[in-house]
């Protein structure tokens, strides 16, 4: 039987997270000594109970409720999540953001379409990490910050539903994030280095089989 392969060591899962400034901020005041899974699926229990009643019901100031809850998970964002379980992080935070993006949407009618657009540039960002980091390569921390974090995005949409601006904050924040995802995207790749196949000509010019 063959070797199983060597566990992927090198993920840092904290980055995985994609924490904004205001989760950061609170793992720094805990120091790191808070193991993140249980305040994390603790916050996002609550969040789902919340948008499960309907977001259509909450207005002005209580739209930030679900967000809060959550925010539970911030104050282990310092901790290296070295547990065996702490995996299950990242994707906790993913799932109740991507929730609450289509509750608030839809529950506040917001058009299916651009609600879809702003769920898919989120995504495309959260894959755009796990692919990067399997890779041993970054986007700049400055896009990182950028982004907003989960955090962030959330606050921005519940904001804007508690102004009555939704639809708006809805448009704003996904020309924002499409945006910045080309941009950085295409500076990636002018900037990555391309590497060219220096095979050995024969005598007609081609490439010998012994080569390939």
């Amino acid at each position: 039987m063959g070797a199983s392969p060597p566990p992927d060591v090198g993920v840092d899962l904290r980055y995985l997270r994609d924490d904004g400034h205001l989760s950061t901020a609170m793992g720094r005041l805990a120091a790191g000594g808070l193991p993140p899974l249980l305040p994390t699926l603790a916050g996002a229990l609550v969040a789902g109970a919340l948008m499960a009643t309907g977001l259509n019901h909450l207005a002005g100031i209580t739209l930030f409720a679900p967000v809060a809850a959550l925010l539970l998970s911030g104050v282990a964002s310092g901790h290296p999540h070295s547990g065996r379980f702490d995996r299950l992080v990242p994707p906790l935070l993913r799932v109740t953001e991507y929730l609450y993006v289509l509750a608030l949407g839809y529950g506040s009618g917001v058009g299916g379409p651009l609600v879809f657009v702003l769920l898919a540039a989120v995504a495309l960002h959260h894959a755009d990490a796990v692919h990067r980091t399997r890779t041993g390569l970054r986007p700049p921390a400055w896009v990182m910050r950028a982004m907003l974090g989960w955090d962030g995005r959330m606050l921005v949409l519940a904001a804007g539903g508690a102004l009555g601006w939704l639809p708006f904050t809805y448009g704003v924040l996904t020309g924002y994030l499409a945006v910045l995802l080309v941009w950085e995207a295409t500076t990636s790749w002018l900037a990555a280095p391309i590497a060219e196949a220096r095979a050995p000509r024969n005598e007609s010019g081609g490439v010998d089989a012994s080569t390939m």
